[in-house]
């Protein structure tokens, strides 16, 4: 049981990751690769500073607003240097992992016996792994919330045009170019928050954590997009969150199996993906054969 309530606190926290990654890869339409050094980077900053005193939630928020910057200049990248959108990102990730060894001064940084974000639950007396579920749930309550307040707005709207059409939103007057900074801004400071609460939750920060991350939020968003259809904007932000929850239950189930080790993690990620991006295909080919 133990185990299956760790998978869900992880999946909690994992699904913050992936709702960053939403609004570059399913609002803006780009493939950002900034998110594999934005996530390292919140991680950093955050125990940094949280090595030098600074209160852990102010620690988090300074990471998010280093997140921030970086997406800032992937922005800048594409829309003034007009760099290729997935090679602005690999430019932004490569540059990140100078700039991360940079803040920490080292390779990895523990966090031993320094007072962390989770330190607030302690008072509380709950069971393993709970107080990271009750975190993970309120700041995706907050973030989601915070989220559909945007994007019903006529400056998310602008957003969320700038990624359908770019043409058509430049004909309505809408800077594309602001607003693809804006998305990859938001985007990415979203994704350094879930560095800095994961990196406070698992004790450490590393220069090389965010190593296939981007794999592990865009399985979220594909299987909360394959399982729960026909959802409406704000639902679907839940559904990425119970996409996460159900991708790491589905890591536990393999890995309980005994079929993998720990290492395989990243394959099984990546084939979950192929799985559950196929299966549309699979039931549309079926329904047209059934109707022949």
């Amino acid at each position: 049981m133990d185990l299956i309530i760790s998978a869900i606190a992880q999946g909690a926290l994992w699904g913050l990751l992936s709702l960053g990654l939403f609004i570059s890869f399913r609002v803006l339409n780009i493939a950002d690769m900034t998110t594999e050094g934005a996530y390292p980077l919140g991680a950093g900053v955050c125990v940094i500073c949280i090595h030098n005193g600074v209160n852990p939630v102010l620690a988090t928020v300074i990471a998010i607003v280093a997140g921030m910057l970086a997406g800032l200049v992937t922005g800048f990248l594409i829309t003034i240097c007009k760099i290729p959108s997935l090679l602005a990102g690999i430019l932004t990730m490569t540059a990140l992992l100078s700039v991360n060894l940079r803040i920490m001064g080292r390779p990895n940084l523990s966090l031993l016996n320094k007072e962390t974000i989770f330190s607030k639950f302690q008072s509380l007396n709950l069971p393993t792994h709970y107080d990271t579920v009750l975190l993970g749930f309120i700041l995706s309550v907050i973030i989601i919330g915070m989220m559909s307040l945007f994007f019903s707005t006529e400056l998310g709207q602008s957003l969320i045009a700038t990624g359908d059409n770019v043409k058509m939103a430049t004909a309505l007057g809408i800077s594309t170019k602001a607003m693809t900074i804006l998305g990859l801004m938001l985007a990415n400071g979203i994704i350094a928050l879930a560095g800095a609460i994961l990196a406070q939750n698992n004790g450490y920060s590393d220069v090389n954590s965010g190593i296939g991350v981007i794999v592990v939020a865009l399985a979220a968003i594909i299987i909360g997009e394959v399982i729960f259809k026909d959802m409406s904007f704000t639902q679907r932000l839940v559904c990425v969150i119970f996409g996460a929850i159900i991708y790491r239950l589905l890591l536990v189930g393999v890995l309980k199996l005994n079929i993998i080790g720990a290492n395989d993690f990243k394959l099984v990620s990546a084939l979950v993906i192929a799985l559950f991006l196929t299966l549309p295909q699979l039931k549309l080919s079926t329904k047209r054969k059934g109707v022949k």
